[in-house]
């Protein structure tokens, strides 16, 4: 082997080395995409955030919270009073208490009721009820987005993979082309031009399996942040992007009016202004308190005529309240919750007809990633035939560098939209099921 040989293999041995160092060493612990979205579903913090508030509405939807249940409570006071008192009578007589002492006490137990409100503690609780189903709808939306998300970057990593799988195989046709041209040189059958053009175009291939390792890395750690771990946790994915979906244009359409959570969620907002339409409506009815209670009272005042004072027993009352006027409040709150109503309304139809259409563009955009790649899949095969047949033409010294050069740029490229065309496709088929609920 020459020296130049030499310092070739040196040079690939030492780009391998600095890319994968002791890869026999430390074993990645394997990540398939269910793992992915399972541990994206523990540790997610959007979903995390997500899931509390949809608890807090679940926490918010009791009939306490509505008013329909009574309140108990136990009150208690004391005080003590040292002061000086003078009075004077219209007869002239008069009573100087340079210190009076005195002393008082109360306790009870309280019961308090609202037994009519006009009905509008049993329209918030169903629309407590509503507010709960709406925070379990959107926890369900931001789940899909984080699916969404987990799988575009899962199979990210995938696609830059598969990137640099392409840039070795393109690295070693490469190698080849730099011995094959040494050896036309060497003979005198090649320029030297060829042979630099061939170390050239080796060199800038080596600097984009470096730069390609580099976006593998950083694709890894947009995947980490989404499942929720470390940015340097390592792991090793599959190596291929599965493509076996066929969507129904009719199916879709009707899952997606029946079961987005978009469309879903519009709804309940509907259901919930109506709710609040009911619940200011109430106010033009009257309402009815019940109070009872056990009370004990106790006064000295052992200066005065009546030295003490004692009162113990059970109290029962109510209370009535008609409204006659409320300086057009009540009528206020219903048109307000009116139109928060309509507007709910024209949310739902813009909602539809949006996503509707991106449903349109999405099946639009999958059924011409298909057909790309299936063009691209032909296309990929010609070009890798080509490659291999400019390598030999070199090696027989019927062509130049400058065609082996361009043939291996049209399969580089190839290679990329192929990879490109199937990542896009699986984005195109998560999208969809995304729009549907069905991730």
């Amino acid at each position: 082997m020459n020296r130049q040989k030499k310092q070739l293999v040196f040079k690939i041995v030492l780009v391998a080395c600095i890319l994968f160092p002791f890869s026999g060493v430390n074993a990645q612990k394997s990540l398939t995409l269910n793992k992915a979205v399972s541990i994206a579903l523990k540790n997610n913090f959007d979903i995390l955030v997500s899931g509390n508030d949809a608890n807090i509405a679940r926490e918010n939807n009791t009939p306490g919270n509505a008013g329909m249940l009574p309140t108990a409570a136990l009150n208690g006071s004391a005080n003590y009073n040292r002061n000086s008192t003078f009075q004077k009578y219209p007869d002239g007589t008069s009573v100087n208490l340079p210190s009076l002492n005195s002393t008082s006490v109360t306790a009870g137990a309280q019961l308090s009721w609202t037994l009519f409100d006009g009905g509008k503690m049993f329209v918030t609780k169903s629309k407590l009820d509503e507010i709960e189903s709406l925070g379990e709808i959107q926890y369900k939306d931001k789940v899909l987005q984080t699916l969404f998300n987990v799988v575009a970057a899962y199979y990210d990593v995938v696609r830059q993979k598969q990137q640099l799988k392409s840039i070795r195989v393109a690295l070693n046709y490469n190698k080849d082309r730099v011995i094959i041209a040494q050896a036309g040189f060497n003979a005198g059958s090649l320029l030297k031009t060829d042979l630099l053009q061939a170390k050239i175009d080796l060199n800038v291939i080596m600097e984009n399996q470096i730069n390609q390792q580099f976006i593998i890395v950083e694709a890894e750690k947009t995947l980490n942040l989404l499942l929720g771990q470390s940015k340097d946790s390592t792991f090793e994915i599959t190596d291929s992007i599965p493509l076996n979906y066929t969507p129904n244009k009719t199916d879709l359409v009707q899952k997606l009016n029946s079961s987005n959570t978009s469309i879903l969620s519009f709804q309940k907002q509907i259901d919930i202004a109506d709710m609040s339409i009911k619940e200011f409506k109430s106010g033009y009815l009257p309402k009815v308190d019940f109070r009872a209670g056990y009370y004990f009272s106790q006064s000295t005042n052992p200066n005065l005529t009546i030295a003490q004072n004692r009162t113990l027993g059970p109290q029962v009352g109510g209370t009535v309240v008609i409204p006659l006027f409320s300086a057009g409040e009540n009528k206020r709150k219903v048109a307000v919750a009116k139109i928060q109503s309509q507007s709910a309304g024209y949310d739902l139809q813009n909602i539809r007809l949006q996503l509707n259409t991106i449903l349109d563009n999405t099946l639009t955009d999958f059924e011409n990633q298909q057909k790309l790649l299936q063009i691209e899949t032909e296309n990929n095969e010609l070009a890798l035939e080509n490659i291999k047949i400019s390598l030999e033409r070199l090696r027989l010294g019927q062509t130049t560098s400058l065609e082996v050069h361009l043939a291996q740029e049209d399969f580089v490229q190839s290679n990329t939209r192929l990879i490109n065309f199937r990542y896009n496709l699986k984005l195109a088929e998560t999208k969809l099921k995304q729009l549907v609920s069905d991730l």
